[in-house]
């Protein structure tokens, strides 16, 4: 039961079988409720409202008196004059670093809205490191804001719901808590497919009745068997939650009446021994379904959730799921970490050295060591993905892994080494290719090589499914190829430039890479060349860079285009005309090498003349609506062909890897009597060649003729024009 007012917290805390400070809540309310003075939630309640709810909900889990004191304080530093200084004198250390962890980033000066979650997220984990009540307050604090969401706009309804299932429900799985997951995930699915899920809710409300009437009657026969087990068990009966049944009907396509486990019922007994004591029982009254069996007991999943489970079948011809557990268990499954504050005395406030926070640790390394916001985020999706597949070495040991893990993720879960010497696996016996996925239950053996010049493949990093593995196959690229990443890097860099029209100056490279933490150009190659940093997103922040300096231009002394320097160092063109504009300078584009024959439009630059782009061309299609520059557009066209005029053109060549190709396409230019400017070749990831041409033409008709020659050559498969960086 939530508290909306001090006086029904108060009472609450009385109410609790539980030592409480409350001279040090009752100031700390009083301090968070001046401060909120005059701030009103979306609903219109007064803001003071958000801080007694969350720290009524930590009194369900009889959290001690810094962590309530620190959920009624957690807005004040972000939304209100108060400093963490002044918290930290007032209520201590252990308050100040809860409220500190807390407490958003949004003062952060971050390129995008993606880098600053990703730090936001980030600091939480090192947050977390330091004290794991941190995260419970977050969560609480998160719970609360679900609960209330009806309040705000919707596409902030569909924003914070999208955040909780990527982040907040997957950590609250992973500490397990089970009821904050269940929901938070039932209500952002509300918000995220309103539709799909009053269909669910619809379907469940009409069977209603009928189930009750069913479970009821399960929970009685099972009572009647075990009536034997003193002290006498506890048997409840529930239905899945509504967004479990939203995965399997709508992510996993299956229909409503084949969901074998909507009912479920639930045992909990004092011992082990009576667990499977009375799984024996349940599967003496009801046939199991075979492939059904789960036994967490003996396979904890990595949240320390212990159970057995089992679905079966009964004489009305209906599935329904058995979970069997102990006290323990049950309060752990419920509670999770927070069952240590719920029923015992709490733990050590520091995560440092606890084995179970062990993933905490290890998630942090991997972040430490991603280069791209795009790695965090897919890193922390993967590695905090609720579900587990457990998989056996041959000697009997279980790692549990991601589901969609290969046996790359599984060589790399064992060591580095093993990742990194890796040729080939079994499984169960048989060898089997890089790309299979495992499987709960499988005995998986590494086969490995002792040669000091093996390493991994770049294809694994395509295929490996977990942020662990893909972390420590980067790492030994960054490590051991750094001059073949810088070569590949800039190529690929290159070729992104030519296929997206860019022209990057060097001191714009410097500044990308600057903003992406890389202290030289170089080392923005290399991060590209081992996989570092995605290629789509430096393409993107060129682009803005661009668009920054372009504006930046224009906020300067532009120069009126009358008063172009006739010494111009830029050449002449003949050829265009220039609708309402007399012998001025003209040069061609190199964004996209417009040729005659090509329809075009004229830009005014800032001291340069005019430039002549083709009307396709990727900067006229994203420059054109602009309204700095939409006045600088003109009309432009061919004046007619220029028998001593050449023009550069670029083609790109995608053909199958053979010896002698390069030739072939040289002779095939050779016999137009063409001049070749450039040539580069590299070797794409899929196994192809690709070949980019510059040549010098003599217009469209040439250029068309030369493309349809070359496309005849054996083993090409496309031929396009492109423009020259």
């Amino acid at each position: 039961m939530e508290c909306t007012t001090i006086e029904k917290l108060v009472q609450r805390i009385k109410d609790v079988d539980k030592q409480y400070d409350l001279d040090k809540i009752m100031q700390a309310y009083t301090l968070a409720d001046n401060a909120h003075e005059g701030q009103v939630r979306s609903s219109g309640d007064p803001y003071i409202s958000h801080p007694l709810a969350v720290a009524s909900i930590l009194l369900d889990y009889c959290m001690d008196t810094d962590t309530i004191v620190a959920a009624l304080l957690h807005d004040v530093v972000e939304d209100t004059d108060i400093s963490l200084e002044e918290i930290r004198k007032k209520f201590g250390d252990d308050v100040a670093l809860l409220v500190d962890g807390v407490t958003k980033i949004g003062q952060v000066p971050l390129n995008t809205k993606e880098e600053q979650q990703a730090e936001n997220i980030r600091k939480i984990l090192m947050a977390m490191s330091k004290d794991i009540r941190v995260i419970i307050i977050k969560l609480a604090d998160r719970l609360h804001n679900m609960r209330t969401l009806d309040a705000r706009p919707p596409h902030k309804q569909r924003k914070t719901s999208l955040e909780t299932m990527n982040f907040y429900a997957p950590i609250a799985h992973r500490l397990g808590m089970s009821d904050v997951k269940e929901e938070m995930e039932d209500i952002a699915i509300h918000y995220l497919d309103p539709y799909g899920c009053k269909e669910i809710e619809r379907q469940l409300e009409l069977q209603k009745e009928e189930r009750d009437k069913f479970i009821d009657t399960i929970k009685n026969r099972i009572r009647e068997r075990i009536t034997d087990i003193k002290p006498e068990p506890i048997i409840e009966g529930r239905v899945k939650s509504a967004y479990s049944i939203y995965k399997k009907v709508y992510v996993k396509n299956k229909p409503f009446d084949e969901i074998y486990d909507i009912y479920a019922v639930r045992v909990i007994v004092q011992s082990v021994i009576e667990c499977y004591n009375v799984l024996g029982v349940i599967h003496d009254m009801f046939r199991p379904i075979p492939y059904r069996f789960k036994d967490y007991i003996a396979t904890p999943k990595p949240n320390r959730y212990q159970s057995l489970h089992t679905t079966v079948i009964g004489r009305e011809g209906r599935p329904f799921e058995v979970q069997i557990r102990t006290v323990e268990m049950h309060n752990t499954a419920q509670y999770g970490i927070a069952a240590h504050w719920k029923y015992k005395a709490g733990i050590n406030k520091s995560t440092a050295g606890e084995q179970r926070f062990d993933w905490i640790r290890q998630l942090l390394e991997r972040q430490q060591e991603a280069d791209d916001v795009e790695q965090i985020t897919d890193a922390i999706k993967t590695d905090l993905a609720p579900d587990d597949v457990y998989v056996f070495t041959p000697k009997g040991d279980v790692i549990s892994m991601p589901i969609g893990s290969t046996v790359i993720d599984f060589a790399y879960a064992i060591h580095t080494q093993v990742g990194n010497k890796m040729t080939g696996a079994k499984v169960g016996g048989r060898m089997v290719s890089f790309d299979y996925v495992v499987k709960t239950g499988d005995i998986v053996e590494i086969l490995t090589t002792g040669s000091a010049n093996y390493g991994p493949n770049r294809n694994w990093l395509d295929i490996a499914k977990t942020s662990e593995a893909k972390g420590k196959i980067r790492s030994w690229f960054k490590k051991e190829r750094r001059e073949e990443n810088i070569e590949r890097g800039k190529m690929d860099l290159e070729h992104e430039f030519r296929r997206n029209g860019i022209l990057p100056e060097p001191e714009m490279l410097k500044t990308i890479a600057q903003r992406q933490r890389f202290d030289t150009v170089d080392d923005l190659y290399a991060a590209v060349g081992y996989g570092g940093v995605s290629l789509s997103k430096i393409i993107q922040r060129i682009k803005e860079e661009q668009l920054r300096h372009q504006k930046e231009q224009a906020s300067l002394n532009p120069k009126p285009f009358e008063d172009i320097e006739a010494n111009n160092q830029r050449s002449r063109r003949k050829g265009i005309i220039i609708e309402g504009v007399d012998n001025c300078l003209v040069k061609f584009a190199q964004c996209c090498n417009p040729l005659p024959g090509d329809p075009v439009i004229g830009f005014v630059t800032r001291g340069f003349g005019v430039s002549i782009h083709k009307l396709d061309c990727i900067n006229v299609i994203n420059n054109m609506e602009s309204e700095e520059n939409k006045e600088r557009w003109i009309k432009a066209s061919w004046a007619g062909a220029d028998d001593t005029a050449n023009y550069r053109a670029t083609i790109d060549i995608i053909a199958e890897d053979r010896t002698s190709l390069l030739a072939d396409v040289t002779v095939a230019i050779a016999a137009h009597r063409i001049p070749i400017h450039e040539m580069n070749a590299h070797q794409l990831k899929n196994g192809n060649a690709n070949l980019i041409v510059t040549v010098e033409i003599a217009g469209m008709e040439q250029l068309t003729n030369l493309m349809v020659k070359v496309k005849k050559i054996p083993g090409v498969i496309s031929v396009e024009r492109t423009g020259k960086q």
